[in-house]
């Protein structure tokens, strides 16, 4: 071999050695981001997911939660309604889910429900959640809207209609949250004549007759970000994929992973 091949075939194995490093460090990347948001990689997001006070499909709706490197969900189902809130000082997880329908939550619990959005604890709260703790009107300022189990304050029962095709709209397509994302259909529940407060961030409309326009908006409440969504009654919508990369960003965003 002469000097030149010699060093022609040292040139090539360099360039192989260097596309295989560029390949394994590319590898290693997407290994570490999640599975739809890959411009981002997250630090992991510890959520508690509190149910009870309302029948639900759980397999379904907890495999919401599962396949994400970045999102470890434990499980609270409530006995005592709000026995989630009696401790709160050794905290450890960044967002709530609220999946329940549970009514009664004490003074010191109410208190310390607060104390965590103080520290910057993050809500996300699903569809039934909209009816829990129908005489602690702060709750429904905390998560942006209520849905009235009877009437209330001036303010007639809300209704809910089964197995209803509708269609999501994205109200505000530059959010985080909804940021790429398209209208899309869904079989689910709609509610109608909800409360809602007026300095809501809508997210997401509808225009059916059944249901009221906003089905989903974010909020802020002391230092914590506070995400509603109202669609999520089953299995049909949790298989989703619109549905459930919703679910995954709104978690990140109420975790302040998503800016």
């Amino acid at each position: 071999m002469t000097p030149t091949q010699a060093k022609s075939l040292y040139m090539l194995l360099m360039a192989g050695v260097l596309l295989y490093l560029v390949a394994f460090a590319c590898s290693c990347t997407n290994l570490s981001q999640p599975e739809e948001d890959g411009e981002e990689s997250f630090r992991q997001i510890e959520v508690i997911v509190v149910t009870g006070g309302h029948g639900f499909e759980e397999e379904p709706f907890l495999s919401l939660f599962e396949g994400y490197e970045d999102i470890e969900y434990s499980r609270a189902h409530l006995q005592d309604h709000s026995e989630i809130f009696e401790d709160v000082d050794d905290w450890d997880y960044n967002v709530i889910v609220l999946f329940n329908m549970t009514q009664k939550i004490s003074p010191k619990r109410r208190e310390n429900f607060v104390k965590l959005l103080d520290r910057g604890v993050g809500v996300l709260a699903l569809h039934h959640s909209m009816g829990s703790f129908q005489n602690w009107p702060e709750y429904h300022k905390i998560i942006g809207g209520k849905y009235y189990t009877k009437p209330m304050d001036d303010h007639a029962a809300s209704t809910y209609k089964h197995d209803i095709d509708f269609s999501v709209c994205i109200e505000d397509a530059s959010h985080p949250i909804t940021r790429g994302l398209s209208d899309f259909e869904v079989h689910d529940e709609t509610y109608k004549s909800c409360g809602f407060e007026k300095d809501n961030h809508v997210l997401l409309t509808t225009d059916h007759p059944t249901s009221d326009e906003s089905i989903g908006w974010v909020r802020k409440y002391g230092k914590a970000r506070i995400c509603c969504i109202q669609v999520g009654h089953g299995p049909s919508v949790y298989a989703d994929p619109n549905y459930r990369r919703l679910i995954a960003r709104a978690i990140r965003w109420c975790a302040g992973e998503l800016k």
